[in-house]
């Protein structure tokens, strides 16, 4: 088991001088972001197609430990609502196979208008390979139902548990063999920055849920500030303190982000 520990995207102009030093011109600055972290998630590929040349080149920048989660496209969830999805997913699936290993996996977040559709869902997951990893985050409350969970579970596709105000947004069910959680925005003094408190309770049923053997992918898209980076490393120290081996994060105290103040 790995807790695979990132941020949702690295290129924010904001973390110039809290993460990245001054002198880093941005081209460098994923590769400055793989040497502290082992996983990022992409969410360029949300708004735009990104061709596989890209994913390629990203392969060759990074180290050989790290992983990429891909966000899929709007095309598929926001524009289509799932419906006629043949096309934009094989040219999706197809441009992120060229991160071979380092392929992380495949993000679909649906939008917050769009009701549960179960049958739907069924349908565009039929179309994924068996070997891509797949997770699925509704974001209307109507798709928290059983029918819904055995669409999931059926297909080994995990739901992303989402916490937005240090509180849970999803059910906290587990269907799939490996886990993924996202963290939207804290409560803290500095916000978007989440309490110390709030994310050790986050690693407690982390590790309650996914005891050995399984990977769980754990991304901070609170990126204001490098609210996101702060809190990435607070929560793989809590996770680390359960015992579960954690990906490579850096040491607190190497942050540039002192001037963000102490969790609280």
């Amino acid at each position: 088991m790995t807790v695979w520990v990132g941020t949702s995207g690295w290129q924010y102009a904001d973390w110039r001088g809290i993460f990245y030093p001054q002198g880093v011109a941005q081209r460098r600055w994923l590769n400055f972001y793989t040497q502290s972290f082992a996983t990022v998630e992409l969410n360029a590929s949300f708004y735009r197609p990104v061709l596989r040349p890209a994913f390629e080149g990203w392969r060759e920048r990074t180290p050989d430990d790290f992983r990429m989660a891909v966000k899929a496209g709007r095309a598929l969830t926001h524009f289509r609502r799932l419906r006629d999805p043949d096309v934009p997913l094989e040219r999706m699936i197809d441009a992120a196979r060229g991160l071979g290993d380092k392929m992380g996996p495949l993000l679909i977040q649906l939008p917050p208008d769009l009701t549960a559709e179960p049958e739907r869902l069924d349908a565009v997951l039929r179309l994924i390979p068996g070997d891509v990893r797949v997770v699925v985050e509704p974001r209307h409350d109507s798709w928290w139902t059983e029918e819904v969970r055995a669409v999931l579970a059926g297909h080994d596709v995990a739901l992303c548990w989402a916490d937005r105000l240090e509180r849970p947004v999803t059910p906290l069910w587990r269907t799939a063999g490996f886990g993924y959680l996202r963290f939207h925005e804290g409560t803290a003094r500095l916000r978007p920055r989440y309490h110390r408190t709030a994310l050790g309770e986050w690693a407690r049923r982390v590790a309650e849920t996914w005891p050995a053997g399984e990977d769980v992918f754990v991304y901070f898209n609170n990126d204001p500030g490098g609210a996101a980076i702060h809190d990435a490393v607070r929560f793989a120290a809590a996770a680390r303190a359960t015992g579960m081996p954690v990906g490579r994060t850096p040491e607190l105290r190497d942050l540039r982000a002192a001037s963000l103040g102490p969790g609280r």
